[in-house]
């Protein structure tokens, strides 16, 4: 196994849970999809684990929720800069 599969940022798994749960995003592309994420990760600081679990126990409710509001809002920011930016062929 490569250290690259051994690794991962929580924060995406955040956001991409918060997206799914948007209904605007229902009319957008996978490229589109693909720039909002990305969007909203430039706004986050990165939060790399190994396992899932560790994140789980490591995390205060406190810092969890801290986290949730700063991911709905990066969210709701990349998705009006993507629809402000957007590309042709998207």
């Amino acid at each position: 196994m490569t250290i690259d599969a051994q690794i991962a940022n929580y924060y995406e798994k955040l956001v991409i849970d918060d997206l799914k749960g948007r209904p605007e995003i229902e009319d957008k592309s996978e490229n589109e999809l693909a720039d909002i994420a990305c969007v909203a990760l430039n706004q986050l600081p990165a939060r790399y684990y190994r396992f899932s679990v560790d994140m789980a126990f490591y995390l205060s409710v406190q810092e969890q929720h801290a986290m949730e509001v700063d991911v709905e809002k990066a969210a709701t920011h990349a998705l009006a800069f993507v629809a402000g930016h957007h590309r042709d062929g998207d």
